[in-house]
Parts: structure tokens; sequence; C-alpha cells
């Protein structure tokens, strides 16, 4: 069974498989067609996301286990819902070696054990290097031999075969592995891993044993019937992405494949065997649609920084910094260069700091290396005969160094602009997001259905989003801020008079944290002090994860403070934020409407179907109260018209509906054609019909630029031609067809969803 619709939950210890399973009803009485899970393979002791798994032969014991899985599976099915699962083929969780049993045996075993295959280890280097230690020159007088193991304090160890006996520090010189202090990770690991985090070893999955193995018990799902597709984690990172998908395609033909392929504006997929990316491209387009490009140059004024260089010095300091280890390795496949071993390091970098995606695939993608070779000898041209020298090899798809530099470009990509630059870089945040260019300002209009005819045509099952675990922001938040383009006079305004009244040392981050306060307001006291830490940290300004500097954090501590101790700021904040949120909240259903109606296949993150106001992870896997969002949807059910309000109930009725007539109704979603209104507000409107002969299919009708619609007097004699005989499932009022006044359709809400009377009971 293809999925329809698909509804994301963050299955977690807090929230098992027995929690989830109870949800069936729920999730089927709002119109999806499959529960999305993340990852369900036993991962670390305690994790709260499951990306650290560490035994794939298992369903997480932490999550209910087998028998757990069996509940969920025969919950769905009962409910006529499909499964869609998480998994994670590029890495595993080592951050606790005994629960890893593949890791443990390499480190007892070093290269003779049966799976040192499975990890991609330097073995140059003779031991496996762990940065766990504290970084105290006698880190290593605190060891203790406990029976076969070593132990530093509560990570364990094992011991190497005949190897006891002895101080803990003469035991420790005899194993496999070389525990160090944890900042000598970034510059001498010798296993690759998942960006900067030592704790996620890198798996060898290209080795048909070793996919095997790490996809055995998914597939037996798959071959079982009990599940109908697969989100691949992080293709990026894998030393062929393409080969993969091809063995897991064949592997699962009939399963519904999605990649989480972070796209750059105007970048395509490669042409690989799957439905299509997890969406962010489609939250780009559908978030830029709400922003009004002509606030652009008050918002620079705000910030002049520019985007580009922020992005270069993050992707320069990701490359030469958190992923030295990286570099190094990649210089030692080198050594043939006419150059200077110091050369060739740079020149690597300045190739990757100047690439333009997070990387090629070659043969395919290789118009991007050119680019970025072209533009390392235009910034560097001292380089340029070092670049001439790795051109050839970088170019050639099966030398080791254009396969390991490919690894290393998105990482440098995803480390030095997702983790840092947008953190630096506050101008809009709204536009910081995975797969968005924090450059441009705004999706025009015609540049959506464009986008959205081309998704028609070449990936019309490819998922949509507007909030994941991974987002910055959630959707509402976004929503929310993208009024601030449509008043930013009173932005700046307000920016100012807040920073004068609680200010802080770091200008940038300062507006960063003043329009996360207002796109999440209210927000608990704890919330905002757990993500302005998270966010200047990860900026690596004023302070860093590293290095925190005390004195910054207390002024930084202190601002947020004062946004709930000073009354007066309190107020004008609050204030505010009231002015904005009506305007907001039509963005929102907007917003909502058109991803869950466009081309593609529309993901629902758990608890977005009501308002939902999170930042950045942890934030975003807050428990959610699926109780209130039943008593509302059976509310709605019995024929309740919520108004636009604080309850949300009005974005509850937006989701249902409109995943229940793609349900039950997909002839309606086989097309793209998109409708242009006639009159003086015009450009304040997005609509599409999804009908594959260009007439007659579902209508999405939706407003855009609220705060300016307003202040030119409302939608006027501005019309919209319809086909005949609709009706608006979420109002269940008639229209005849013909030229119809905006201001009778888009009443009461923002936004319509039109279909033939026929198909509607």
């Amino acid at each position: 069974m293809r999925p329809v619709s698909t509804y994301r939950v963050q299955v977690r210890p807090g929230f098992d498989l027995a929690a989830t399973a109870e949800l069936a009803g729920y999730l089927d009485a709002l119109g999806v067609t499959h529960l999305y899970t993340a990852p369900l393979l036993t991962a670390a002791p305690g994790s709260e996301h499951g990306y650290d798994v560490v035994d794939h032969a298992r369903v997480n014991p932490q999550l209910g286990g087998e028998d757990g899985r069996r509940r969920l599976v025969a919950a769905l099915r009962a409910a006529g819902l499909g499964l869609v699962v998480d998994i994670v083929p590029n890495h595993v969780g080592v951050a606790v070696p005994a629960a890893n049993p593949a890791w443990w045996d390499v480190l007892r075993h070093g290269r003779a054990s049966r799976y040192a295959d499975w990890f991609d280890i330097d073995w140059s280097r003779p031991r496996i290097l762990l940065p766990v230690l504290s970084d105290s020159p006698d880190a290593l007088s605190d060891l203790k031999v406990v029976g076969d193991e070593l132990h530093y304090y509560d990570k364990r160890f094992p011991l190497r075969p005949g190897t006891a006996g002895g101080s803990p520090t003469e035991v420790h010189d005899r194993q496999h592995y070389e525990l160090v202090s944890w900042r000598r990770g970034n510059a001498e690991l010798n296993y690759r891993r998942f960006f900067a985090i030592a704790e996620l070893a890198g798996l060898r999955v290209e080795d048909p044993a070793v996919f095997d193995a790490t996809h055995r018990e998914v597939l037996r799902w798959y071959a079982a019937g009990e599940l109908d597709g697969i989100r691949i984690d992080h293709p990026d990172g894998l030393r062929d992405p393409a080969g993969y998908l091809r063995r897991l395609a064949e592997a699962a033909p009939d399963a519904w494949l999605v990649v989480e392929k972070i796209l750059e504006v105007g970048e395509e997929l490669p042409d690989w065997p799957v439905a299509g990316t997890t969406g962010y491209d489609a939250l780009r387009e559908v978030s830029g649609l709400f922003i009004d490009p002509a606030a652009e140059a008050a918002f620079t004024r705000l910030d002049p920084s520019d985007w580009a260089t922020l992005a270069h010095q993050g992707k320069r300091e990701a490359a030469t910094q958190l992923l030295a280890a990286e570099l190094t390795r990649l210089s030692r496949l080198v050594p043939d260069l006419p150059a200077a071993k110091p050369d060739a390091e740079e020149a690597l970098v300045e190739i990757a700091v100047q690439f333009p995606v997070y990387r090629s695939y070659l043969p395919v993608g290789a118009e991007h290396l050119t680019q970025a070779l072209a533009a390392a000898e235009r910034s560097r041209p001292d380089l340029t005969a070092t670049v001439e020298a790795l051109r050839p090899r970088l170019s050639h798809p099966d030398d080791e160094l254009a396969v390991r530099f490919q690894q290393y470009t998105g990482a440098v990509m995803a480390k030095g602009v997702e983790d840092t630059a947008f953190y630096r870089y506050s101008r809009f945040t709204a536009a910081n997001e995975v797969g968005n260019d924090p450059g441009h300002f705004g999706v025009p209009v015609a540049d959506f259905h464009a986008a959205a005819a081309a998704r028609q045509a070449r990936w019309p099952s490819g998922m949509t989003a507007l909030s994941t675990h991974d987002t910055k922001r959630s959707e509402d938040v976004r929503a929310r801020l993208a009024v601030l383009s449509e008043v930013p006079q009173e932005w700046a305004d307000a920016v100012r008079r807040w920073t004068a009244r609680a200010p802080l040392p770091d200008v940038a981050l300062a507006h960063l944290l003043w329009q996360a306060t207002v796109g999440a307001w209210p927000i608990e006291r704890e919330r905002l002090h757990a993500y302005a830490e998270k966010a200047a940290r990860e900026a690596s300004t004023s302070t860093s994860w590293a290095d925190p500097d005390p004195d910054f954090e207390r002024a930084m501590h202190g601002v947020v403070d004062a946004v709930y101790d000073d009354p007066a700021l309190h107020a004008d904040l609050s204030d505010f934020v009231a002015s904005i949120r009506a305007a907001g909240w039509s963005n929102s259903l907007g917003q909502k409407l058109v991803q869950l109606t466009m081309p593609g296949v529309p993901d629902v993150y758990q608890g977005t179907e009501l308002w939902d106001f999170s930042l950045v992870d942890p934030d975003n896997r807050r428990p959610v109260d699926f109780a209130a969002r039943r008593d509302l949807l059976a509310r709605l059910d019995d024929g309740w018209q919520p108004d636009v309000d604080a309850t949300g109930a009005a974005k509850l009725l937006v989701t249902s509906r409109a995943l229940r007539l793609r349900r039950q109704h997909p002839e309606l979603f086989t097309g793209y054609r998109q409708l242009d209104a006639e009159g003086p507000a015009a450009s304040h409107l997005v609509a599409f019909d999804r009908a594959s002969d260009g007439r007659g299919g579902a209508l999405t009708v939706a407003t855009r630029l609220p705060v300016g619609l307003r202040r030119r007097g409302g939608w006027g004699d501005t019309r919209l031609s319809l086909p005949d005989d609709l009706v608006d499932v979420l109002t269940g009022r008639q229209f005849a067809g013909g030229a119809v006044a905006l201001v009778d359709l888009l009443d009461p809400y923002p936004v319509a969803l039109l279909a033939p009377r026929r198909t509607v009971s």
C-alpha cells in the first residue's frame, strides 16, 4: 500500500510502541494513510531519538521490543493504515561500547575482529583512538581494571584477550584502542563518523555483507507485508549512495523509498530508484510564498552581514577544525602532488568551502565540482597549480580521493552552514532552514507554481513537509515570523527598544534570539533559556560547546530572564506578538493547506495539526497532547465550525479535511495547474487546480501577505474563476462556478479547499 499521506511520530522511550499503537484510531480519523516512525531498531541506552542504533538485529527493547512492534502493526492494519519507518544506514552508536556488539568486538580483537570490515577505520594508526577522557593530563590515572574490562568512571571497554595484569595504565597500553582527551577527537580520530560526532561511527554499508546484516530485520518486516515504506537517513554520508539505493530498491522492490537528501536552491535530485526526498525543498517553496520580498532591504539594514561570507567562514571552520581528522585522511591520499602537503590541504579546504551543494555523486554532479574548482582558483590564485593537480583525481568516480572528498563536502556543508552559519546570520531567521538559502528573501508565486509543476512531472510521490524533527523552528513559528516581512519598520523599532532595555554584546545573536522569542511566544522560560544556550554555542562566536564563556552566557541568560522579569519589556513584547498573531495564523493555515494539497505525499509532523510553536530539537520532541486533539477532532466531526483562534482548531479542520479528501478521492490530485485571480488584490492569492485534465480537480485557495491585504482594504472586487458546482470541504459552502468574489469565497477562513460536489458527501 503506497502512502497518500504520512504522520510522523517520534517513537521514544517516553512514548513507546504501545503508546504509538493507541494512536491508530486517531490517525485514521485524521485522514492519513500511513504512520511514519522514528527508527525502531535498538538504539543506545536512553536514546531519545533512535538515530544511534547499536543492534540491527532487534527492535529496541526500550520501545517495547518485537512484541511492541507486532502490536503496532496489528493496530495499524485494523485501522486500515500502513507503516513507514526511518532507517540509519550511515552510522551506529558507539557512545556505550558494551551496547553495540559489533563495536565491542572490534575494540576487543582489533583488525582480527569479524566485524573489523563493518567500520571505516584507518588502520594506518595502530590503535583506534577513542576521545572519551577529560582534558586532564592525569586522566589515565583514573582507569580501573574490572574483570576483563577497562573502566573510566561509568565508561566500559573490553580487554584484548591475554592483556590483563599490571597497572591500569599498562593494561590500557596493550589494547587495540587508545583512550585520549575528548579534545583530540576532531583532529586525530581514525574512524569515519557522522559529521563531527565521535559517538556515531560510520558503517561500510557498501559491503554486501554489512548491508545484509544491518538490513536483514527491516527487510524481514517488508517481506512479511508489515512495512510499506522506508525513509533513508543521511544518504550523503555513504560512500556510494546510488549503489546503496539500488541495492535497497532491489531488496524491497515495491516499498516507498524516500531519502533525507537536502537539495540546494535549483539543485536536482539524482535519478535514484526512490520516490523522492523527505521534503525540505517543498518546505522552502511553501514557506517562502508567505514572505514579502519587498522587505529585504529593511531586514538587511538590521543585519548587514553577507550571507555568502558567513557561510564560507562557517564551512572553513568546519573543514579545518571540526573535521580536521577527515582532512588529514584526505591529504594522505595525495602524496604524489608536486606541491607541499600544506598546499594540498589548503586546496582541498578551499574547494570544499566553494562547493555549491552538499556533494556530488560522480559522474552525477560533476558540474558542481567544476564550479567549485573554478571558484577555488579565483579565491586563492596562489593555489591554482595545486587545484589543477587535484582536478583529475577529484573528478574520477573510482579514485579514493574523489570518493572520500564527496563524503567530506557534505559534512562541511552540514556543520558549517546548518549548525554554524544559520546561527550567525540573523537577518531573517524564517529562511534559516536546511534546503533554503537565507540569501534569498521569499519565493515569488510564479516560482512556486513552476516548482510544483516540476514536482508533479518528475517526483509526484516524493514527501513534502513543513516541520520535521530536524527543522530549526516549527512551521507555525516560521509562519508568524513571515508576518515580520510585512511590518519591517515596526519590527525594527521593536528590536531597538528591546535591545536598549536588555542589551547583549553579540548583536547578531540578540536579533536571532528576539526573533525566536516572538516566533514562539508565549514560551516557557526554561525552553527559551535552553534555546538561547544552544543557539549561542552553535554559532561559536561569543561562546561555544567546547569552550563556554561563562560571562557571556550569564549576560545572555540575563536577557532571557528580562523578558519575563522586566514588566515593561514583557508587556511590550506581548503586545507586539498580539499585533501580528492573527496574521501568523492566516499564514499557518495557508501554508498548511498548500503543503497538504500540492504535488507529493504530505507529511504531518507530530502535533502540528494544531498550532505548534516549537524551536530546534530537543524542543520539537516535547510530548504531544493527543487526547486534546482527539476531542477537538470529534467536535469538528459533530459539525463545529471553529473560529481562527488560540485553540488551533481551525488548523485541525484544514489538516483533517485536506487529508481525508486526498485519501478518499486521489483522482482529484493527479495534475497541477496554477489559478490566477483578477483584481486589485490578486497578488495576495495563491491557488491551483490538481486535476489531471487541468480543470475540475481539488482546488486550493490561500491568502498570502495578510497584513498588506488588510491595509489595502481587503479583497475588494478581486475574483477567481472557478469550475461549476463546487463545494468548500472546510465549510460545506457551495459555489456555482464562474468568477467568484474572493471576499465571499474566503469567508470565514483565509483558505478554501474546493472539490466537485459529486465527490463530497
